[in-house]
């Protein structure tokens, strides 16, 4: 039976917001009491097709959210390591029609710089830019990215989320790359602890929400 993605809109305040989230590993004890994500699997094609479809879906049904929020872990070697970050910006690294003459980064024939700021934010969480792509960051790989944060979801679940007129907002817990990643331990290690930062950043997003400090401007994308 295939998902119905209606369970996976969460009131909070006046808001229908729709949590996204790569994997189950990712999904912990904390997060299991506030919300319960559509789980898109790893990658950005998978991402966008997972939030496409659940998007399709509820634009069919009336049943569009206000929000489409995407969290979950991510790569850096300069920030605070288990530490909740904002997306301010997120670019999209696997693109590059560079022989073409389009700037690396961004998609040919699409009105969208190579780097998309996200607008809206939530008081008094710390915000850095974030890069997608197909690929693990590790080591040396680092040098190659100008961002401050690497994944693999965050620009799909943009583009699909655009596709419906809706914002994003990201949230995404610092679970390696200060050190080489050999092996599968070496990102789960720490997701136990992102998961209660992330819950708590949760909290912090419901309370700004209900005090008015964070609000949609709906002509923002």
């Amino acid at each position: 039976m295939l998902d119905d993605p209606r369970r996976h809109i969460t009131a909070v305040g006046g808001l229908g917001v729709l949590f996204v989230m790569a994997t189950e590993q990712e999904y912990g004890a904390h997060l299991r009491q506030k919300i319960d994500p559509l789980i898109t699997g790893v990658g950005p094609v998978e991402a966008a097709a997972s939030v496409a479809a659940a998007l399709a879906t509820l634009a069919h049904r009336g049943r569009l959210p206000d929000l489409v929020f995407t969290l979950g872990s991510a790569g850096s070697r300069t920030l605070e390591h288990a530490a909740v970050y904002q997306v301010a910006s997120v670019s999209y690294r696997d693109m590059d029609a560079s022989p073409l003459g389009f700037e690396k980064g961004r998609t040919p024939m699409l009105d969208e710089p190579a780097v998309i700021p996200i607008p809206h934010r939530i008081p008094g969480i710390p915000a850095a830019s974030v890069s997608t792509g197909a690929n693990i960051v590790t080591g040396a790989a680092y040098d190659a990215i100008a961002a401050d944060m690497v994944e693999m979801e965050t620009f799909a679940v943009l583009r699909a989320a655009r596709r419906f007129g809706l914002p994003i907002v990201g949230l995404r817990g610092i679970s390696d790359g200060r050190s080489e990643l050999t092996k599968f331990e070496d990102w789960t290690e720490y997701l136990h602890i992102i998961d209660e930062r992330l819950a708590a950043a949760l909290d912090t997003f419901a309370a700004a929400v209900r005090d008015g400090s964070f609000t949609l401007d709906r002509k923002a994308p």
